[in-house]
């Protein structure tokens, strides 16, 4: 009875990946024809067959008008129907909690901003259940199928154990089983590396199979995709560039370490870097301004010195582990976002183009693009990329197909 029920189970997991494959080129290239989902998968015309019409049972794809015959009986074009699913993603911050009841095209619903009172694991469960339940309200019991949460830190993505948060007491947390009560599956994931995934779907990175997004906010990090997939380690942790050292002897990191890139380049540190400068005497228009990365950029793009000298300096730190990152994977993009890469980007980029071509492999950085991402607000389409994800790779799909059979 044991093989029995291991053979089904096996013959569920291969159908359940091919129906997720088969969906995954719809929804990236179509409007398709079966044809070419034949060409494009290795599947036998048959399985692809029985398979597009299963996953047009459960509206999951549907068709569109024959394309035009080249020769034969015109081929039927399929597409996914992104409208027709509904989630609910969540970006916990270090301030507030971003909400979003969204689609699977990546279109807001409804959305809604909370400030985070304390910052205990009780608080950030019940001020996230909030959220959740207010996204799910305005549904109109819509077709919803996933909840996502994103946030800094170290996240097992497989079991939602939170293994380090910078901005919360919550380590330790398991965040899916936490809010599994809402009977939806939870995905969890690190916001810059779902940020990547972001790009990868809807940003600037489409149709690009080798890139590495890099966020400066209050931290520092990296999301890597290397021949379409998302780079991750046993717990989900590849890209903590922001603990690269860069200064043996500079200041101490929240890490522990000394000298940390985040020292020298997250928004507070260019903020105190300006200050330091400010209080030995060096003249600027600064000094009786409110700092902020904002308008240090904006003294820097009227001429200022001071503000000139903390942005090329910050563009030459970040240029050291940039240069490491494109010699170490070869991308065909870097994609940067941040406050600093939104106000100040005539005079950054620059420089970091020059210490990129100074360190890097010439045939690698000649290859090499260097833009602004996207997503330069980290709100919620890091969750729409979990989301996206868990139906490619059959993780959400499955369970759909599942429930609705």
């Amino acid at each position: 009875m044991s093989n029995i029920s291991g053979q089904k189970n096996a013959y569920e997991k291969v159908k359940y990946n091919n129906a997720a494959l088969v969906y995954q080129l719809i929804d990236l290239n179509g409007p398709i024809s079966r044809v070419n989902i034949v060409q494009k998968s290795d599947l036998a015309p048959a399985s692809v067959t029985n398979l597009t019409r299963q996953l047009m049972k459960h509206n999951l794809v549907s068709e569109l008008s024959q394309e035009a015959s080249t020769g034969g009986r015109p081929a039927i074009a399929l597409t996914t129907n992104q409208k027709d699913f509904y989630f609910v993603s969540c970006r916990l911050g270090r301030t507030d909690i971003h909400s979003s009841l969204m689609d699977l095209a990546g279109n807001i619903i409804f959305h809604h901003i909370t400030p985070i009172l304390s910052h205990d694991a009780g608080n950030i469960v019940a001020t996230l259940k909030q959220e959740i339940s207010q996204c799910l309200s305005c549904s109109n019991q819509k077709n919803l199928i996933a909840i996502s949460v994103t946030m800094a830190g170290l996240v097992d993505t497989n079991t939602g154990l939170v293994n380090y948060s910078p901005n919360h007491q919550i380590g330790g947390l398991n965040l899916i089983s936490s809010l599994n009560h809402f009977g939806l599956p939870v995905f969890i994931g690190n916001d810059i590396r779902a940020l990547a995934l972001a790009e990868y779907y809807l940003g600037h990175a489409r149709q690009c199979d080798d890139f590495i997004l890099v966020t400066i906010h209050g931290g520092i990090g990296a999301g890597i995709v290397s021949n379409g997939n998302l780079l991750s380690g046993k717990q989900r942790t590849v890209g903590e560039i922001g603990h690269v050292q860069i200064d043996p002897f500079g200041e101490q990191c929240h890490c522990g370490n000394f000298g940390c890139l985040e020292t020298l380049v997250s928004n507070d540190a260019i903020v105190s870097r300006t200050s330091q400068l400010i209080k030995r005497g060096h003249p600027t228009i600064l000094s009786n301004q409110t700092l902020s990365v904002e308008t240090i950029c904006q003294a820097a793009e009227s001429g200022d010195e001071v503000a000139i000298h903390i942005v090329e300096e910050t563009a030459r730190y970040l240029g050291q582990v940039l240069s490491t990152l494109v010699n170490l994977f070869n991308p065909e993009k870097v994609l940067l976002a941040g406050e600093i890469i939104q106000n100040s980007k005539k005079i950054l980029f620059p420089v970091l183009q020059t210490q990129i071509e100074r360190q890097a492999l010439n045939k690698f950085n000649k290859e090499m693009h260097l833009c602004m991402a996207k997503y330069q607000k980290q709100g919620t389409m890091g969750g729409y990329a979990l989301v996206k994800r868990a139906m490619h790779n059959g993780e959400l799909l499955s369970k759909i197909l599942e429930t609705q059979s």
